[in-house]
């Protein structure tokens, strides 16, 4: 007769813990996107690197939904995330837009796009801290991958109205410097603002929309096929001071700005609740 009791000795072998792969996959891809557009910005191809990082941005927007679909999530997968939003949204703008012409600046140029790049880590790390308190349906400040699109979009834009060093929609490169200039400084000091931005995470894709809904997303995407650069980049710029205005319309109405729930410890959020 065998004896089917273990000793106390003997413990079962844990099962070691592993890493989800499509959510991973899914955030590989878009730090490859950031990667490809510092080699392409390298090989002075912007047209190129301006798509890596729209192309990061959507897959960027696919890991987390495809995560809560399949039930995924986790907190690897979390970090995993932050690091390659800092190198595809925070990093590589600020290359591109270095080697594309802020470079003609001297010092001014490489300071611009370190601010960028140093914001794009700070709002990063906010929201990694603060994503208990802030309620889901508003960013706190610019998130980076719209931040990317303002600044690669520009870039994106008039390499494709004009050739690089010369004249552009009657503005000289000089002009066109200065520009990217402003908006690389626009696009960094806005992500860590407390300006509310819209997060579009209430919408539910399991949920049934009218038939016009899809008549309207088809227009859209008609609309942007008429000219991707312009069309896109005007939709990021609206995009990017909708917060401002947002924040404006709450302080009329004597409504809360801030877009903080509750404190928090680290980093402090005191004060910043009106």
């Amino acid at each position: 007769m065998h004896d089917d009791t273990i000793p106390d000795d003997v413990q079962p072998r844990k099962r070691r813990k592993g890493i989800y792969i499509l959510p991973n996959l899914f955030t590989l891809a878009a730090l490859f996107g950031g990667f490809y557009s510092v080699v392409m910005a390298m090989n002075a191809r912007f047209d190129l690197a301006a798509l890596g990082v729209f192309a990061a941005m959507i897959l960027d927007s696919l890991d987390g939904r495809v995560a809560r679909m399949t039930n995924t999530q986790s907190a690897f997968g979390e970090q995993m995330d932050s690091l390659s939003d800092m190198v595809s949204f925070g990093a590589a703008p600020a290359l591109i837009a270095y080697e594309w012409s802020l470079k003609g600046l001297g010092r001014w140029g490489w300071i611009a796009a370190f601010v960028y790049c140093a914001c794009a880590a700070l709002r990063l790390a906010r929201f990694n801290v603060n994503t208990g308190v802030v309620d889901k349906r508003w960013f706190q400040g610019l998130p980076s991958p719209a931040a990317a699109a303002l600044v690669a979009g520009f870039i994106w834009l008039v390499d494709e109205w004009g050739k690089r060093g010369g004249e552009v929609l009657y503005l000289s490169w000089t002009q066109i410097t200065w520009v990217t200039f402003a908006f690389t400084l626009y696009a960094g000091l806005t992500m860590v603002t407390n300006a509310p931005f819209y997060s579009f995470k209430d919408i539910q894709m399991k949920k049934s929309v009218p038939f016009a809904a899809i008549v309207l997303i088809a227009l859209g995407i008609a609309v942007i096929n008429i000219h991707p650069p312009t069309v896109l980049f005007g939709l990021f710029v609206m995009y990017g001071l909708s917060g401002y205005v947002v924040y404006a319309w709450r302080k009329a109405k004597g409504q809360p700005a801030s877009v903080i729930s509750t404190s928090t410890e680290e980093p402090d959020e005191r004060g910043l609740h009106n």
